[in-house]
């Protein structure tokens, strides 16, 4: 079995990490983490730096728990959403683990919810966290 958790470094996203460790102990299940930058001009060497020691900070955590782990990181001009619901569909993922913050209503409106996205979209289960 193979676990994509949409990663971004927040309480929210090591919540759905979490989650998905404990779910891959149960079912022997290797983790992909993943995350989506948009790409483009916006993101500096800096915070591509900063995601990529996330990545390999949330990897080991799993690693330590003995569970086969995997980090990528893409910035492939899609938004976070579209990028986690491609590559499982590509990558046969049999299930998505994403954290979802609380957004006002006007906020959800004006920026949309990646995890909305991810719900609606994904070819296979979908768990968040909190």
């Amino acid at each position: 079995m193979k676990f994509l958790v949409g990663y971004t470094g927040t309480k929210e996203s090591k919540a759905a990490l979490a989650l998905a460790r404990d779910f891959a102990k149960i079912h022997g299940a290797t983790i992909i983490v993943m995350t989506s930058m948009e790409g483009g001009k916006g993101e500096s060497l800096d915070e591509i730096g900063k995601v990529e020691y996330e990545l390999k900070t949330a990897c080991k955590l799993i690693e330590e728990a003995g569970i086969a782990c995997e980090t990528k990181h893409f910035a492939r001009g899609l938004s976070p959403g579209e990028d986690i619901v491609r590559f499982a569909e590509e990558n046969d993922i049999d299930h998505v683990f994403v954290g979802i913050e609380k957004k006002s209503k006007t906020r959800k409106m004006l920026l949309g919810s990646t995890a909305q996205y991810i719900i609606l979209k994904a070819p296979c289960p979908v768990t968040t966290a909190k």
